[in-house]
């Protein structure tokens, strides 16, 4: 017990010494928290590699979490800066160092995008200039602080564009499969408003005119790729085909159709698997070039006379394959 609590204090001693300090600022090293269980159940090994008591959060699903060069895991937390803002951190999968990787108010860490093709994240820094789409040079940064060289967040951050303030976030963004482009969901903050019998009973998300814009990485030139007369939500490109957006009609309930897919140039904007009144589909995400999973709820009898649980639909053909669900209790 004496051991643990001992753990316990030198992992929460940098968080202290940080807020005793004042902030603490981008490329910070926190010591390792890194430790291996054995499984009670099945005898399997289970690494953990955050274990303070902050708010750690890992990425949405949809999105990598991986850098480039498979060395670091990206996450986020609002506890362990000192100032109560939540920051962008990497941690060591190695030697489960923890790195922070930005600092200061206003960093959008509810959709961070790690890069595929290099060592660089992306986020929504928002300050007196607007929100501005960031470019971190990991690369740079993660050297600097093992070096103990680490110069000013200017120094690793380059502005790549700014939203334009017609527009809100809605949805999250997501970056094109070969990078040139991030595609934005966004809300039209000066179109007419919809009328109140847009949002139905039971959905938790008034609906607005939304829509998703284009914001080119090397220009940060803003284009519009479509606009909708529903509510944003959950924008991902094609992580292995350039230039193809899922996205879905957001309510926070069942909507009428869920998914949607679209050319970046707003061409072939179509429903993804339509859907009909006992269909309740959620959770979306691409698997691979040609297709996409999601999951056709069944936690009420009445969904469940048909079909339900994880399934899988070509792109191409609409072709649908149910892959599998639970038996007992609410399902998948």
């Amino acid at each position: 017990m004496k051991r643990n609590a001992l753990r316990a204090a030198l992992l929460l001693l940098p968080m202290t010494l940080a807020m005793q300090a004042g902030a603490a600022g981008i490329g910070t090293r926190y010591p390792s928290e890194k430790h291996v269980i054995v499984d009670k159940t099945t005898g399997v090994l289970l690494t953990f590699l955050t274990s303070a008591e902050t708010s750690d959060a890992a990425l949405y699903q949809t999105h990598p979490r991986w850098t480039y060069d498979s060395k670091y895991i990206i996450f986020r937390s609002s506890e362990r800066s000192g100032d109560g803002t939540s920051q962008a951190y990497a941690v060591s999968e190695e030697t489960g160092v923890i790195i922070q990787l930005t600092e200061g108010t206003g960093v959008g860490t509810g959709s961070l995008n790690v890069s595929r093709l290099s060592n660089k994240l992306y986020y929504f820094r928002t300050g007196e200039q607007g929100k501005v789409l960031t470019e971190l040079d990991l690369e740079r940064l993660l050297a600097d602080s093992e070096a103990g060289t680490v110069g000013r967040a200017a120094d690793y951050e380059r502005a790549v564009g700014e939203l334009p303030s017609r527009y809100a976030e809605s949805g999250g963004f997501t970056l094109d499969a070969d990078e040139t482009k991030a595609y934005v969901g966004v809300r039209l903050l000066d179109a007419d408003p919809l009328p109140d019998e847009a949002t139905e009973p039971g959905w938790r998300i008034r609906q607005v005119r939304s829509g998703i814009i284009a914001i080119d990485i090397q220009t940060g030139e803003v284009s519009t790729v479509i606009e909708t007369p529903f509510t944003m939500g959950h924008v991902q490109a094609n992580p292995f085909k350039p230039g193809e957006i899922l996205y879905c009609w957001e309510t926070g309930g069942d909507a009428p159709q869920r998914m949607w897919v679209t050319s970046a140039d707003g061409s072939d904007n179509r429903p993804l698997y339509e859907e009909g009144p006992d269909d309740w589909v959620t959770h979306e995400v691409w698997i691979d070039a040609d297709h996409v999973y999601f999951n056709m709820m069944g936690h009420l009898p009445r969904l469940r006379k048909k079909a339900t649980g994880v399934m899988k639909i070509n792109v191409r053909t609409g072709a649908l394959q149910p892959l599998g669900q639970l038996e007992y209790g609410s399902g998948f």
